[in-house]
C-alpha cells in the first residue's frame, strides 16, 4: 500500500509539472505574440507620419487630383482609429495599402512630381517602412501559428482551455497582396 501511494503521488506531481509547464509556455507565447504586434504598431504609426507629408508634397504638383488625396487621407484616419489586436486592423491597412499605390500611381503622371527630392525621399521611406511592416507581420504571424497550435493541440489544450486562452488572430494580406507576393517590385523614378 506504501509503494502505490507514492506511485500515485509521483503521478500527481508529473501532472502539476507538465500543467505548470504547460501554463507557462502558453503565457510565453501569448506575451511574444503581443510583442510582435507592438512591432507591428511601431512600423504602421511611423507610416501614419509619413502620409501628411506625401500627401502635401503631392498636394502641390497635382492640384487636380484631390479626390486621390482625400481618400489616402480618409484611408489614413480609418488605420489609425482601429484599436485592438490584427483582426481590427487588417482591413483599414490594407485599403490604406491600396490608396498609397493609387497615390504613387499618380506621381506617373506629372513628372516634377516624380523628380522632386522630398517625393523621392518620402517614397523611399515609405516603402522601407511598409518593408519593415511586412517583416513583423511575418514574424508577428509565426508568433501567432505557435500560441494558437499550443492552444488547439493535445494535451496544453487541456490547459489553454482552463485557464482561458484564447487563439489570436493573424495580420491578413488582402486577396490581391497574396496575388502580388511572388511578382518583383519595380519602382521607377
Amino acid at each position: 500500500m506504501g509503494n502505490a501511494l507514492w506511485v500515485v503521488l509521483g503521478i500527481a506531481a508529473l501532472v502539476l509539472l507538465y500543467a505548470a509547464a504547460a501554463f507557462n509556455s502558453l503565457v510565453r507565447g501569448r506575451n511574444q505574440t503581443t510583442e510582435a504586434w507592438s512591432d507591428i504598431e511601431t512600423h504602421l504609426k511611423r507610416r501614419y507620419d509619413l502620409i501628411p507629408n506625401l500627401v502635401e508634397t503631392v498636394k502641390g504638383y497635382a492640384k487636380h487630383e484631390s479626390s486621390t488625396l482625400e481618400k489616402v487621407v480618409a484611408a489614413r484616419s480609418a488605420a489609425m482609429s482601429q484599436a485592438g489586436g490584427a483582426e481590427n486592423h487588417s482591413a483599414a491597412e490594407n485599403a490604406l495599402g491600396q490608396t498609397l499605390k493609387s497615390l504613387f500611381a499618380l506621381s506617373e503622371s506629372y513628372p516634377d512630381l516624380k523628380a522632386n527630392q522630398n517625393f523621392i525621399e518620402l517614397q523611399k521611406e515609405i516603402t522601407d517602412t511598409e518593408d519593415k511592416i511586412q517583416a513583423s507581420r511575418r514574424f508577428y504571424n509565426s508568433m501567432v501559428l505557435t500560441f494558437n497550435n499550443r492552444t488547439q493541440t493535445f494535451p496544453s489544450m487541456v490547459i489553454a482551455g482552463m485557464f482561458n486562452f484564447k487563439k489570436i488572430a493573424f495580420f491578413e494580406l488582402d486577396e490581391s497582396e497574396k496575388a502580388e507576393v511572388h511578382k518583383p517590385v519595380r519602382v521607377q523614378f
